[in-house]
């Protein structure tokens, strides 16, 4: 059992509210997590997707209150996102009785009906959190130098899904990839959305990685499809609730100059961009050429998932002025501009520094494949990607 850094984020959560919604993509390791927690207390476990757990709940008021004194995990809440709407009443009871915290832990694997139903039921009841995929920081920790990022290549290429990054080799993680891929494809699309083909969504899913970090343009999309952009739009909706891609938005400022609209795209996990693209070895992947697109959204997806509720973007002009990655950070942190670069040198190219006159950060850097930090002159800083992830983190 690896340790997860949200770990104390979760335990906090159940120390203030009665229930705590975990989020992640399958097989992220919400279930191994929550059952560790669950060995700190007395608590109960419900995989609402076997038959005999829901039948359990078949008047869940009677069954939950005969375990008032514990913490109730409810796994794949989608199974049943009616039971959102007893919980309510059953928080309520529980406070009134001395009961008002640390009462439910629950997991969903997606945003869909979690969040609509909890949100409709659950208002000031539930905190939410989502549980990434093996973060660069967590895995450096098993180093012997965990200043040093001997496992960002590993987890680069494999991801940071549990079983593909701790697979014997990487022919295994490879293969362990793919067949997560296809039980997404066959089974768990249909139980979160409307009927969508298994081969296109394949097909669109891999060309998703082959564009990865691309501005979206569903029309050429959908003509590659043989469908139109609506349908191809609600293709992406899906996988975006799914956690499984994500759509960075462009940011928006008065500068006077024609700012580029669309959002870009990327899949979340590098290591699922590279199952799609049958890449199974590390050198296979640094002479593919989506290598460096793959290397920026891996670095976004680690810098994200210590962000906190900052605000995302990037900044593109017409005219070639870029930023990679914009964090608005908010308070007196302000906003903070960031280029990504897979290579050890550091030197950002010439769009970087028109993008930085026209938005005026308070702080940029150039995150790089090595780990040395130093300045570059401009109020700009070269720093690691684990570096930048400790500095964000301890700004929250």
């Amino acid at each position: 059992m690896l340790t997860r850094a949200i770990t104390p984020e979760i335990e906090a959560a159940l120390a203030r509210q009665a229930a705590v919604a975990l989020i992640g993509p399958r097989q992220v390791g919400k279930t191994t997590l929550a059952l560790e927690i669950g060995k700190t207390r007395p608590s109960i476990y419900l995989d609402l997707e076997a038959p005999a757990d829901r039948d359990k709940l078949f008047d869940p008021v009677l069954f939950l209150n005969q375990h008032i004194d514990k913490l109730v995990i409810l796994d794949e809440i989608h199974r049943m996102p009616n039971l959102f709407e007893a919980l309510r009443g059953i928080i309520d009871a529980g406070r009134r009785a001395g009961h008002g915290t640390g009462r439910f832990l629950i997991l969903g694997s997606a945003t869909i009906d979690l969040l609509r139903q909890s949100g409709e039921s659950l208002a000031g009841r539930i905190s939410y959190l989502e549980l990434s995929p093996f973060r660069v920081d967590e895995l450096a920790s098993l180093s012997r130098d965990p200043s040093q990022n001997s496992d960002v290549w590993p987890l680069w290429l494999r991801g940071g899904f549990p079983d593909s990054i701790l697979a014997a080799t990487d022919e295994d993680s490879l293969a362990l990839r793919q067949s997560f891929i296809r039980t997404y494809l066959e089974r768990d699309v249909a139980l979160f959305g409307p009927r969508v083909p298994a081969e296109t969504l394949r097909r669109l899913w891999t060309m998703l990685a082959h564009n990865q970090g691309a501005l979206l343009n569903a029309s050429r999309l959908a003509s590659g499809l043989d469908v139109s952009p609506t349908t191809v739009s609600r293709y992406i909706d899906l996988l975006v609730d799914l956690l499984l891609v994500r759509r960075l938005p462009p940011f928006h400022a008065n500068v006077g100059k024609r700012l580029v609209k669309s959002p870009k795209t990327y899949i979340r996990d590098s290591g699922l961009t590279h199952a799609l693209l049958n890449i199974g070895a590390l050198d296979e992947l640094l002479s593919h050429p989506v290598a460096g697109h793959s290397w920026e959204g891996f670095v976004i997806e680690n810098l994200l998932s210590v962000a906190g509720h900052a605000q995302a973007s990037f900044y593109r002009t017409a005219a070639g002025a870029e930023i990679d990655l914009i964090l608005e950070l908010g308070g007196q942190r302000g906003t903070w501009a960031i280029e990504i670069k897979r290579s050890l040198s550091s030197k950002p190219r010439r769009g970087f520094y028109h993008a930085l006159e026209d938005i005026q950060p308070e702080r940029s850097f150039v995150v790089h494949g090595g780990t040395d930090r130093y300045p570059l002159g401009d109020h700009i800083e070269a720093i690691g990607v684990v570096a930048l992830m400790a500095l964000i983190r301890d700004s929250n």
